[in-house]
């Protein structure tokens, strides 16, 4: 089996190539990645592009066609990847997010691609009270990143794509360890507060909520979806990837943290305005259809094995938001040193 996995330099990559690579015997992994993120590790020995035939380094709205020769599926993981950055470069975010995602999907179809893989996001709910989100309830996306992903599964539903199953994976907020660890999300960000400082600051009331999926099931669904046939779920499925269990209050999550890791403290802000981001989500349907693929890993153990990777990372920073390990400062980082266009493309 060969895929392509576009992105895969990214947090998720590395925790899925490993995945593919225990659990597929016949498998060949291509890598494609613009390389912003690359030196983002976490203390590894080895690196994780290792488990990859080939590794290409390009613009995902350049992607040659003859990358795809060959290839059975398309693990579609390049994006702007998170609300910061899509705010601060609207309209690149539509460009990579969107066009070319779109580019790619059309491109996979005619090289005869079997199955696509689209990475989307819960985070399209937006706003969302009353109960939990289902797939069929409207969406309220309240950032660029967030219109970016509806608008791709959109456009991928009403374009032709042959006989090419397509899969949109609307994941939960992302969370653990990882080879290329983020920590622009909000469990990993309160662990690693309580690691440096012993101290998590909520800077909401705490009510907002949250569906969380570890990277592992995140790999775990991507697997699913790469094999995923038409009669199970239809040509095109857009289906959310996480577990009910796994809806949270932010509030609860720092709670939880502070459970795991003694010593620490948490400051909730009561007097703060809502957080317009809040949403519970329904995952009835993503069980229905991948029942040997649901997610297997509990808060309680995104937790341990962040505080155990920060561990073997001897990690201390307590300026961390300035790390390497925040997605936003890291291109801003490649922009002051002249490296990279405010298009999100590198200088030659």
């Amino acid at each position: 089996m060969r895929v392509l996995i576009t992105g895969n330099m990214g947090y998720v990559g590395p925790v899925l190539a490993r995945y593919l690579a225990q659990n597929e015997r016949d498998i060949e992994l291509i890598g494609h990645d613009t390389g912003f993120f690359g030196h983002s590790l976490t203390g590894v020995e080895i690196l994780p592009e290792t488990l990859f035939m080939r590794q290409f380094f390009g613009d995902i709205r350049e992607i040659s066609c003859e990358l795809l020769e060959g290839v059975d599926a398309v693990v579609h993981l390049a994006a702007v990847s998170n609300d910061p950055i899509g705010n601060e470069f609207e309209e690149v975010t539509s460009a990579i997010n969107r066009e070319a995602s779109v580019r790619l999907a059309k491109m996979s179809a005619k090289s005869g691609v079997k199955n696509f893989v689209f990475a989307s996001s819960c985070s399209m709910y937006g706003q969302a009270e009353g109960g939990a989100r289902k797939e069929s309830d409207q969406t309220n996306p309240l950032t660029a990143y967030a219109r970016s992903k509806i608008g791709t599964e959109g456009d991928l539903q009403e374009t032709d794509l042959g006989e090419m199953v397509v899969t949109s994976l609307r994941f939960a907020t992302a969370c653990g360890m990882s080879d290329r660890l983020r920590l622009d999300l909000v469990l990993n960000d309160f662990v690693a507060c309580a690691i440096t400082s012993g101290e998590i600051t909520v800077l909401s009331d705490g009510s907002p909520w949250r569906p969380l999926i570890d990277v592992e099931d995140m790999a775990r669904a991507i697997y699913w979806a790469m094999q995923r046939t038409a009669d199970n779920g239809g040509q095109f499925l857009a289906v959310n990837a996480g577990r009910d269990e796994n809806n949270y209050q932010v509030k609860d999550l720092a709670n939880a943290v502070q459970n795991l890791i003694p010593g620490t403290s948490v400051s909730i802000n009561q007097d703060a305005p809502p957080d317009k981001r809040s949403y519970k989500v329904d995952f009835t349907l993503y069980k229905s259809l991948a029942a040997d693929f649901l997610p297997q890993i509990t808060l309680e153990d995104s937790i341990v094995r962040l505080r155990e990777g920060f561990g073997r990372m001897k990690f201390t920073d307590k300026n961390f938001r300035e790390s390497p390990y925040m997605r936003l400062n890291t291109l801003r980082r490649h922009m002051a040193a002249g490296r990279l266009g405010k298009d999100l493309r590198w200088i030659r």
